[in-house]
């Protein structure tokens, strides 16, 4: 196919294109284009070595290239290339219009104009230009996160205005404000996009959404709760593809790598996952399932909620309101013949139990827990009352992580780091990061505040013999079981994240952050 275009393309004496260069895309020729109008007729404008052409997949749509040149006010000149190539650019081209929630604020309706009544739009944020005020504010808010990486946009009322914050990289940034009085067409337009009763203001709610940036599906978790001044909203993006990782991408340093593998090949017992909340647990678990072989297992989680759904998994969704709950899904999730069971979190001494129970009778379980640190998932579970002897039994390893945020490395700058600073890390880390440059943030139009992104920082430890003879004896000190831990093999977050610092990557200030939790 693409060799027939490129013929009758050469026969015209017409360019053809394999790839479309990002020099070539200028959003300032699609200002007046919709965006359906250029996916359904396959064409899209561009600049090419200065000269504004149209690329298309069909050389004979001479009326609608036309129709394009009178619509921008530029002649064009044709050129070809394949179906696929030209829907690529499209989504590239309209994903780099700054179409900003800043420049629509300042042309949005005043006080006192009246605002039509919310219906559900398309799903598609690229393709909102058209729809009612209230929704285009909605979706190009929207979009802007998307395209910061935010994972929640905070909708915050206050007595005189209504404030928008964004969550990028762990921390909150302030937006630009919609007016206060469109403060409950917002409300209800979120409320209708997570399916939820726009008429009960009185009780906090919970819903799901969907939308589309081009071909790329966000999942979007709307929760509601009342508050003084009106009704707060916070929206959590949850962006498959930025979830769903292979392990290799994740971080990882060869050795934790490697053994997160090995813990991965056992036939049974549990392992832990723990880090405070936004640490990237999920990831991390959805990539170790990702390495196991769904064709030959059965493969089973309890989630609240579900994130993403998995292929050839079954996954169940916790309904505590129906009695639905951890415990009691994991129950008969064992039903099921499970070879590998997932539980999205241990809350409970009861679900603890039926999971260390579960792991001791031939099941591979893994489950999620908020601790500090690796070791301190034996306390953790010993408090919750599990006996010590099934756990030391049950317990294979526990992986401790944290997100650090990345320098960005287009502005960052060496710097030398303050004695008094590397003496928080302890001698030995102190004393292998002095005299070895560091990096510091700066803060450019490429990032925010220095920062571009985060990684995460790992500690692992599998359980030894030793260890296990700790835990089978009740020990629940943190200093024992780390001090054990180290022997066994685990290498500190610490030491992780000043590799990290070291390499260029991030800086001390988050270093300390680790040392310091």
């Amino acid at each position: 196919m693409m060799s027939d275009l490129r013929s009758q393309a050469e026969g015209m004496g017409l360019r053809f294109l394999e790839l479309i260069p990002d020099s070539a895309l200028d959003p300032d020729l699609i200002a007046q284009v919709p965006v359906e109008w250029a996916r359904s007729h396959c064409m899209l404008p561009l600049r090419i070595e200065g000269e504004v052409c149209v690329v298309t997949a069909d050389i004979d749509q001479v009326q609608q290239q036309e129709d394009l040149a009178l619509l921008i006010g530029e002649d064009l000149k044709p050129v070809a290339a394949p179906r696929d190539i030209i829907l690529q650019g499209i989504e590239r081209c309209y994903y780099s219009r700054d179409d900003s929630p800043d420049d629509f604020l300042r042309g949005l309706v005043h006080e006192g104009d009246p605002v039509r009544p919310l219906v559900q739009g398309g799903s598609d944020l690229l393709a909102e230009a058209e729809k009612a005020p209230v929704t285009r504010l909605i979706n190009l808010i929207l979009l802007e996160a998307v395209k910061r990486n935010a994972s929640d946009i905070h909708f915050e009322p206050f007595e005189s205005r209504l404030r928008v914050r964004y969550r990028v990289d762990g921390n909150l940034y302030e937006q630009s404000s919609p007016p206060k009085h469109l403060e409950d067409a917002l409300v209800s337009r979120l409320k209708v996009m997570g399916r939820m009763d726009i008429a009960e203001r009185r009780l906090p709610q919970d819903g799901m959404a969907r939308v589309r940036v081009g071909e790329r599906e966000i999942d979007v978790r709307v929760s509601t709760v009342p508050v003084a001044e009106g009704e707060r909203v916070v929206l959590r993006l949850l962006d498959q593809q930025a979830t769903l990782l292979p392990m290799e991408r994740l971080g990882m340093s060869p050795a934790v790598l490697t053994g997160i593998r090995g813990l991965l090949a056992a036939p049974h017992g549990m392992i832990v996952v723990s880090g405070p909340t936004g640490a990237g647990k999920t990831t991390t678990l959805y990539a170790a399932l990702g390495q196991l072989d769904s064709s030959r297992r059965n493969i089973m989680t309890i989630e609240d909620p579900i994130e993403y759904q998995l292929p050839d998994i079954g996954q169940i969704q916790v309904k505590p309101k129906i009695g639905l709950t951890f415990a009691q899904g994991l129950r008969h999730i064992l039903r099921q013949d499970p070879d590998i069971v997932l539980v999205g979190e241990t809350r409970d001494r009861e679900t603890a139990d039926i999971a260390v129970r579960a792991s001791l009778t031939g099941h591979l379980v893994f489950t999620t827990l908020h601790t500090n640190d690796a070791p301190g998932t034996v306390s953790r579970l010993i408090d919750m009352g599990v006996e010590p002897y099934l756990l030391a039994s049950s317990l294979r390893g526990a992986l401790a992580q944290r997100l650090i945020r990345r320098l960005c490395p287009h502005c960052r700058r060496e710097a030398v780091a303050p004695s008094s600073q590397l003496a928080e890390l302890g001698d030995e880390l102190a004393a292998r990061a002095a005299g070895q440059p560091v990096w510091e943030p700066v803060g450019c139009e490429r990032c925010l505040e220095g920062y571009s992104g985060r990684m995460g920082v790992f500690e692992l430890v599998r359980v030894d013999m030793a260890l296990r003879e700790a835990i089978r004896r009740g020990s629940s000190g943190s200093d024992e079981l780390r001090a054990l831990a180290v022997t066994a093999g685990m290498r500190p977050m610490v030491a992780d994240a000043v590799d990290r610092l070291l390499e260029g990557a991030t800086s001390l200030g988050e270093v300390l952050n680790v040392a310091a939790a």
